[in-house]
């Protein structure tokens, strides 16, 4: 009885009150926002383009003749290829016969003769010489033109975005230009984000000679207008290629990565939970990117997008100067350098192509890169 009694009830299991964090509340905020959502998944479109056509399963040909040259946009068919006449026929038509001479006709008359008792099979010029090559020149004419018709019913496709001076597909030529754009930003912004992030966080840690170092470091590169120093770096490498862009925006576009991983580092390592770091003799490498570093990752994160967007419109305008990628390689800076002649002659859709897709992904990331800022802000709930 006694047991019975003293029997309870097994506890019911209470909820969890664990806090939220900060990544946890950033996504909810982004899955809120719907301009943000969209953004993203252009974003994510003109990823997948780039794994494709780095992979080579589309745009792997960019650099191929498919069309005549200037083919302007059509779903039908590329723009036929003229039909020309042999080159026997110009040279004939170029040299006609003299309409003052008095005996053209009694001449045409007698080589007729000769030709039709001699029963010579090539032909007679004007002055009565017998020509054995005209017939095999004819043969080879029309061959010529047979070829000519064969390649011009290969060259015939359906082009949505044209074709450029070479005949090549501008459509192809965009998604492969995608690809250096592309992979230039990322790579330039990652290498910025990287040399901000370290210099920054030693100089707001550590401070004393070593702040005043680092900050005469930065100062040199802010005191240069940023375009001169990477135009000024460019002719310094002298070599054209998408790892000498890289370097050039990464070797210039840390300074404002640095200026706020430093502020941010300087606050934090006078609170509580670095001081106990230290206090438990925890080393200053772990407590600069073990510690600290979490708590200010999503600057680094929003200055890095940022960076992509402001990196794929210098390559451009490098490209477009001539500092930028080589020949052989497309980018969209190159196809806007292409468009100077091309838009001269009224041949607008190489130029209208790049643009476009340089404008549509610089707008979807700077549209995300705003609502992952405001995300990320801890001030906004």
């Amino acid at each position: 009885m006694l047991s019975v009694l003293t029997k309870r009830k097994p506890d019911t299991a209470e909820p969890t009150t664990a806090s939220t964090g900060l990544w946890q509340l950033a996504m909810r905020r982004l899955k809120r926002d719907r301009i943000a959502m969209f953004s993203l998944l252009i974003v994510l479109f003109y990823l997948v383009l780039l794994i494709l056509s780095s992979t080579g399963l589309i745009a792997k040909d960019w650099n191929k003749e498919v069309a005549v040259s200037y083919a302007p946009p059509t779903f039908i068919g590329a723009a036929a290829i003229p039909a020309t006449q042999s080159e026997t026929q110009k040279v004939e038509a170029a040299v006609p016969e003299n309409p003052v001479d008095p005996l053209k006709d009694v001449i045409r008359e007698l080589n007729a003769e000769i030709a039709a008792e001699q029963g010579v099979g090539g032909a007679i010029d004007y002055y009565g010489v017998v020509d054995p090559l005209a017939e095999d020149m004819k043969a080879i004419d029309q061959a010529l033109d047979g070829h000519l018709l064969d390649q011009q019913a290969e060259l015939k496709q359906s082009l949505i975005l044209g074709a450029d001076k070479w005949g090549q597909s501008v459509l192809l030529k965009t998604i492969k230009g995608a690809e250096t754009s592309i992979i230039v930003g990322l790579v330039a912004a990652f290498l910025a984000v990287v040399i901000g992030t370290v210099l920054g966080a030693i100089s707001g840690y550590f401070g004393g000679w070593i702040d005043d170092v680092l900050n005469w470091f930065y100062n040199i590169f802010t005191s240069i207008p940023y375009l001169l120093l990477v135009l000024a770096i460019a002719a310094v490498l002298q070599q054209k290629g998408v790892l000498s862009i890289v370097l050039i925006l990464g070797l210039t576009g840390w300074t404002g990565v640095y200026r706020l991983i430093r502020a941010e580092y300087m606050k934090h390592t006078s609170r509580e939970y670095v001081l106990a770091a230290k206090a438990i003799g925890v080393s200053h490498s772990r407590r600069i990117f073990v510690h600290i570093f979490p708590n200010v990752s999503h600057i680094a994160l929003v200055q890095m997008s940022i960076l992509v967007v402001a990196f794929i419109k210098s390559e451009v305008i490098l490209s477009f100067l001539g500092f930028g990628v080589p020949v052989g390689v497309v980018s969209w800076g190159s196809m806007l350098n292409e468009a100077q002649s091309e838009l001269i002659l009224g041949k607008w859709w190489q130029l209208a192509a790049a643009s476009v897709a340089m404008a549509v992904l610089v707008t979807a990331f700077s549209m995300f890169t705003d609502a992952l800022r405001d995300a990320l802000d801890p001030k906004l709930k």
